[in-house]
């Protein structure tokens, strides 16, 4: 729909058209996000998680029905931040088959979590059962508390 054949002249106009005519090209721009991206992102940012802390360690407990364990990575970046990540795949559909409704999120998923100073990086664990991921950092001991250092007075 064309807004100047209605007498609306205007630069507000103007620009309000061109962004309408954008939306229906076939060939998007590269800077528009695509739907794929969009769809990754979210179920990026919908990983829920649990964070415990224990008097030994810390615990991150992520959902993962479906996942097989090769299909999920567990890595340390900057020596001190944990990342969980991996990709959840469709099943293939057999022939003859055919979806009626898809509700199960598919597609890549990841997770960042700061660790504190105290988290041991050496002392990492990973465990995937019956669907559930738990990541288990153990903590470095307290440090041992500084005795004063005696100093002897000389008599000059």
């Amino acid at each position: 729909m064309d807004l100047r054949m209605m007498a609306f002249d205007s630069p507000l106009f103007s620009v309000l058209q061109h962004l309408h005519d954008a939306g229906d090209d076939s060939d998007k721009s590269v800077s528009c996000p695509s739907r794929t991206y969009a769809r990754d992102a979210k179920a990026m940012a919908a990983t829920a998680a649990d964070v415990k802390e224990s008097p030994n360690s810390y615990a991150f407990i992520v959902d993962m029905p479906g996942v097989k364990s090769g299909d999920i990575k567990v890595q340390v970046e900057d020596h001190n931040v944990v990342v969980i990540s991996g990709e959840r795949k469709r099943e293939e559909e057999k022939e003859g088959a055919k979806y009626l409704r898809m509700e199960r999120r598919v597609g890549k998923f990841m997770r960042k979590f700061a660790l504190p100073e105290n988290a041991n990086t050496d002392k990492i664990s990973a465990v995937c059962q019956d669907g559930v991921l738990t990541v288990t950092v153990e903590k470095l001991p307290p440090p041992e508390p500084k005795k004063p250092k005696t100093i002897e007075v000389k008599i000059a």
